[in-house]
């Protein structure tokens, strides 16, 4: 269906009102404090109390402004290097599942349940990233369904779920290569593929635990202050009672600026604002799911019967794994 000017216009001006997801709820109180601040200046000026400062502004706007760019740009560079290192994870997640249910063949009921279990780790890993980086336990519904139950009480006792993730899978690639099910260049480009979700875990780590320098946020919130609660007494002179409704626009704008920083600079969250890993990793399931349904042909082209619909199952250890 093709929007027209009008449901343009519509949505605009419900964009405009939305409350959800905006910064508005956060930096209400003190868009508030300020707006009543210079309601009380307006009023002891009135009462003739010489309270008007005859300077343009006690901190240089553009010296302000300057800060909250880079505040904002800085947040913003978090935000969308989060963003590429989850599409890194998604794009290499599929590439691999495509590799493994290609490339290695499942000669008996065995092997295709150690396939099917190393495919579906592979939506697991983005899971476990995803609650990593949340910093949430990795035992959950959403990853025992994805693999033993065993499996999942053993990452409870790891520090990085994500990385024994990696090294299930790479035991996996490397006992079908000793079997002579993978050559050494199927099993070398498997391999670089998972050193690439290694580094996009490494990146989102990187973001998570490297926050924005806390002498800097604390100088900009200081100066913020400063400059809001000092143009009551610079504008009380020309603009009266009219002062405390043009300080709360003013203070709407730079303490919204400030907020939006704030609210990106981690996009692993759960805000409104964050980046939706939920669905991403939703997705992938449904892009690897829908993969996993396509083994029947896959398999008849490789010359081998056709694959049953296969449950969860209690599968292999990595124990196993390393022994072949």
């Amino acid at each position: 269906m093709v929007s027209t000017p009008s449901d343009e216009r519509i949505s605009w001006l419900k964009f405009i009102f939305r409350i959800k997801g905006s910064v508005i709820p956060a930096i209400f109180p003190r868009v508030l404090g300020c707006f009543l601040f210079s309601l009380v200046i307006s009023a002891l000026y009135a009462r003739g109390v010489p309270i008007s400062l005859p300077i343009e502004s006690l901190i240089p706007s553009i010296v302000l402004g300057l800060l909250l760019v880079f505040r904002t740009n800085t947040s913003y560079e978090r935000f969308w290097e989060g963003r590429k290192q989850w599409g890194a994870i998604a794009n290499t997640a599929r590439n691999l599942a495509r590799q493994i249910w290609v490339s290695i063949p499942t000669p008996s009921p065995e092997e295709e349940e150690k396939k099917l279990i190393t495919t579906r780790l592979l939506i697991a890993y983005a899971v476990a990233t995803k609650r990593h980086l949340r910093s949430e336990t990795p035992v959950h519904p959403e990853m025992e369904q994805l693999m033993p139950q065993a499996w999942c009480e053993r990452l409870q006792n790891t520090s990085n779920p994500p990385l024994e993730i990696i090294f299930w899978i790479g035991n996996y690639l490397q006992t079908q290569a000793d079997h002579n099910h993978l050559n050494p260049y199927q099993l070398s480009s498997m391999f670089k593929l998972l050193d690439v979700m290694v580094d996009a875990l490494g990146a989102c780590e990187r973001i998570l635990r490297t926050p924005i320098p806390l002498a800097y946020s604390i100088h900009l919130k200081q100066l913020i202050l400063l400059y809001t609660l000092g143009l009551p007494f610079q504008m009380v002179g020309k603009l009266g009672w009219s002062t405390a409704l043009v300080v709360g626009l003013v203070a709407f704008t730079v303490f919204g600026i400030e907020e939006i920083g704030i609210e990106i600079e981690n996009p692993f969250g759960y805000d409104q604002n964050d980046l939706p890993l939920d669905r991403i990793c939703q997705t992938l399931e449904k892009n690897i799911e829908d993969m996993i349904t396509l083994a029947p042909e896959v398999q008849k082209l490789q010359g081998y019967a056709p694959l049953e619909t296969l449950d969860h199952g209690p599968g292999f250890s990595p124990v196993e794994i390393e022994q072949g």
